[in-house]
């Protein structure tokens, strides 16, 4: 693996514990797909770092178990601000 994708990972993996932030959000600041950021955390930060990756892994599952609140806040937000 080359230094530079370790260093992302690494990188990506710190910022995600953190800032609890969803694999959207880091991506966004990253400037890399969803995609990028998803195979940084599950298939490259294990081999670089299995306690990092474990507490990734954590703060994705409870983003994933929270998404369908903040998805419903979103389209609240989004239609109150359309009836203004």
């Amino acid at each position: 693996m080359q230094e530079h994708i370790k260093r992302r990972a690494l990188d990506i993996g710190n910022y995600i514990i953190e800032s609890s932030c969803t694999v959207r959000q880091t991506a966004q600041i990253f400037g890399v797909s969803k995609s990028t950021v998803h195979k940084d955390v599950t298939e490259r930060l294990p081999l670089i770092n299995k306690r990092l990756s474990s507490q990734v892994k954590h703060v994705l599952e409870s983003n994933k178990a929270e998404r369908h609140i903040r998805g419903g806040e979103a389209t609240k937000k989004k239609y109150m601000h359309t009836e203004d």
